[in-house]
């Protein structure tokens, strides 16, 4: 299974804001993870909706971990950004094979156990050592 682009970025988001366990700016997590700025804002913007992340705009803004979302899970962030849908599409075009073919179960299998292997697995222990120290170590010093 490949996840997308944003989803990949969201789940680094939540990891290095986690991980640093303060208030982050946009433009901070920007430059940390070589991501255009407007890139970062939207899905900033999707995971505050997602109540994994809570942004506070002003001069002393920035965004910064939900209380509870260190329980979230890999499988809940991916969700939220590829959606529920299968792997393939059997509709557009119509497929012949459609009505007989055991391809498009085998992948929803697939991809069930993809997702409940990602469910597993909460936003903690993928900032556990040796990644979180590990991402403390490339990012900026705190703010003041």
């Amino acid at each position: 299974m490949k996840i997308n682009r944003s989803t990949d970025i969201a789940l680094r988001i939540a990891m290095l804001v986690a991980v640093r366990n303060d208030r982050m700016t946009v433009e901070e997590l920007a430059t940390e993870l070589a991501v255009p700025r407007n890139h970062i804002a939207k899905i900033v913007q999707r995971l505050q909706r997602t109540n994994v992340l809570v942004t506070t705009r002003g001069r002393a803004g920035g965004v910064e971990l939900e209380a509870d979302a260190r329980h979230v899970t890999v499988g809940y962030v991916v969700r939220a950004f590829e959606g529920e849908g299968e792997v393939v599409d059997c509709a557009t075009p119509p497929c012949p094979l459609r009505h007989g073919c055991r391809l498009r179960s085998v992948l929803h299998r697939a991809q069930q156990a993809f997702l409940a292997t990602l469910d597993d697995v909460p936003l903690d222990e993928l900032i556990a050592a040796p990644t979180g120290p590990i991402l403390l170590g490339l990012t900026a010093p705190s703010r003041s």
